[in-house]
């Protein structure tokens, strides 16, 4: 891939890789070391704290200029040593820091549990001008707990705009549809040759799957990322962009969320004449995951009030993925994502995501015409 952010996404693969590899080494335990954050938005294990450090570490050693935003904090591991033990014992146990061949990316690990929580504690900032790099260390953790799909999530941003894109998917199976054109992705489905997705994206230069791993539980060497190589099995494989004729296919999370309207988005499924839900996932990146690889190719996100915001590193990056296969991404008053608007994507409303310019006008249509019909006004804001 000839980009000018080629070192940025050959460190990103690297340590993304090494982050994948212990999250497979954390997901059969029963104990992952599951504790509720103070937000109540759920839980964080062990996997996500070692992860968070990992990414950190690693991507602060290349470009210690940059700034990281994370969805971690250290509060929980400051105050229990046990935990805190628990989380460097797994990086030590589960990263390889020597790299695959001479010349290639390094993966560093925290000096001492003390520098692993200020690692962590480092992507507490804001987005903001300049480049800063977003973390999602494991998107569905509740999912996760039950060693159902996940992702992890690293984005950089430069001035707000996405740039880079790298998401792993231990789970999720790199081919399109095998044998079902018509298979979807539902939180249970687990890759049966265990080699799961990785996909990564530059601005304007295309998406890219490649598996993850190489066999069942050991992840790969960093793979050549230049489009024009040798296909084989493993050669980076370039997804394709949407086709106008293509029906809509929509991936949803039903009755997961307490925060969504579902009885809109089955609405505005019905009145597009859809299946419902179709692929049905808790996480959002593994959502924008399988739109990006044409296993669905719509989505719709709204709100219980207008005062409850996205959060930054379930859609920074992965969101790419989409637009680089020609996907169009809104909110649902029609206007682009804002990233510069703080941790929560406070200057937004939910989302409409679709394959087309022109698709992506009937569902944002569709949309505000339920909402209109379910008497919930209160949610219609810009158009």
């Amino acid at each position: 891939m000839d980009s000018p952010y080629r070192r940025e996404l050959e460190v990103a693969l690297r340590v993304i890789e090494q982050a994948a590899r212990l999250s497979q080494a954390v997901l059969p335990d029963t104990d992952k070391g599951a504790v509720e954050k103070e937000d109540n938005l759920g839980p964080v294990t062990i996997g996500d704290f070692a992860i968070q450090a990992l990414l950190t570490c690693s991507l602060h050693a290349a470009f210690p200029d940059d700034l990281f935003v994370g969805e971690e904090d250290a509060s929980a591991l400051r105050s229990d040593p046990v935990l805190c033990d628990r989380v460097w014992t797994t990086l030590q146990r589960t990263v390889d820091t020597s790299p695959p061949s001479p010349g290639d990316c390094v993966v560093v690990l925290p000096s001492s549990p003390e520098d692993m929580c200020d690692a962590i504690d480092r992507c507490q900032n804001a987005p903001g001008i300049g480049r800063v790099w977003v973390f999602d260390p494991i998107d569905g953790t509740k999912t996760f707990l039950r060693r159902e799909m996940y992702a992890i999530n690293v984005a950089l941003l430069v001035d707000g705009q996405q740039t880079v894109s790298v998401v792993a998917c231990p789970l999720l199976s790199p081919e399109e549809a095998a044998e079902n054109k018509d298979a979807v992705i539902t939180n249970d489905s687990v890759d049966p040759t265990g080699r799961g997705s990785l996909l990564f994206a530059v601005k304007g230069h295309g998406a890219y799957v490649r598996p993850l791993f190489e066999s069942k539980g050991r992840v790969g060497a960093a793979a050549e990322i230049t489009p024009n190589i040798q296909n084989t099995k493993d050669t980076p494989r370039r997804l394709a962009p949407a086709v106008a004729s293509q029906p809509l296919r929509p991936v949803t999370c039903y009755f997961l969320q307490e925060s969504a309207l579902d009885d809109v988005h089955r609405g505005v499924a019905e009145r597009l004449g859809v299946a419902f839900p179709g692929s049905d996932l808790l996480g959002w990146v593994p959502r924008w995951a399988s739109l990006a690889m044409g296993r669905a190719n719509t989505t719709i996100w709204v709100y219980r009030r207008r005062d409850r915001h996205a959060k930054i590193w379930d859609h920074a990056g992965a969101m790419l993925l989409f637009a680089e296969t020609g996907g169009i991404v809104t909110d649902v008053d029609g206007r682009p994502i804002d990233l510069l608007a703080g941790r929560n994507l406070k200057n937004n409303f939910g989302f409409v995501a679709a394959p087309t310019v022109e698709a992506h006008a009937a569902v944002l249509k569709a949309v505000r015409d339920v909402l209109r019909e379910q008497g919930r006004l209160d949610l219609l804001g810009g158009n």
